[in-house]
């Protein structure tokens, strides 16, 4: 697996970045790959990956976040959905080692004073499985009561890194674990 950050400029996040092969397409970088970069975000209703938010017919807004795609070249989704819960802890792990404190993590969410912090979404592709994660940095323009990492004294850069780095670390340190164990009968 290989972490991608590009934070130089920006990137807006539409939902049309959660595909299969953004990461090979835009960065020229194949294979399982974690991509981080910021940028404002405006997702329309149509675009909405979660059905119930659709129907809904909700909106993800904000001015600028930290988004991050993950892409695994396999086909469990609810090994996606787990992950993408692991990397919301990792995150929430990352946030309170640089201070932050009170957060609150539901479901693959997190929260400070009940003002939403993050937007994800796990989903499966023909050829993949696709998370997608976005970390509010100015929340101006959300759709609900929201936080940001500017509020929270975080520098986004250094989540970044620190994010890619722990997240390659679990996988890695998963993959181990699966290859030395012995079958049982």
């Amino acid at each position: 697996m290989q972490a991608i950050v590009s934070l130089d400029s920006a990137i807006p996040y539409t939902g049309a970045e959660l595909r299969s092969l953004w990461a090979y397409e835009t960065f020229g970088t194949p294979g399982d790959t974690i991509v981080l970069f910021a940028g404002p975000c405006s997702v329309a209703t149509e675009r909405l990956v979660d059905t119930a938010d659709r129907l809904a017919g909700e909106t993800i807004e904000a001015a600028c976040m930290l988004h991050i795609i993950i892409e695994h070249f396999d086909d469990s989704l609810e090994c996606a959905v787990l992950r993408q819960r692991l990397l919301i802890a990792i995150i929430k792990d990352e946030l309170a080692s640089l201070g932050v404190k009170g957060l609150l993590r539901r479901g693959d969410d997190l929260y400070r004073d009940e003002r939403k912090l993050t937007v994800s979404i796990a989903t499966r592709s023909p050829v993949s499985t696709l998370i997608h994660t976005g970390i509010n940095i100015d929340p101006a323009g959300a759709p609900v009561p929201a936080c940001g990492l500017a509020e929270l004294g975080v520098d986004h850069r250094a989540l970044a890194e620190q994010v890619a780095e722990a997240y390659l670390t679990e996988v890695e340190s998963a993959a181990v674990a699966r290859a030395k164990v012995r079958g049982v009968p």
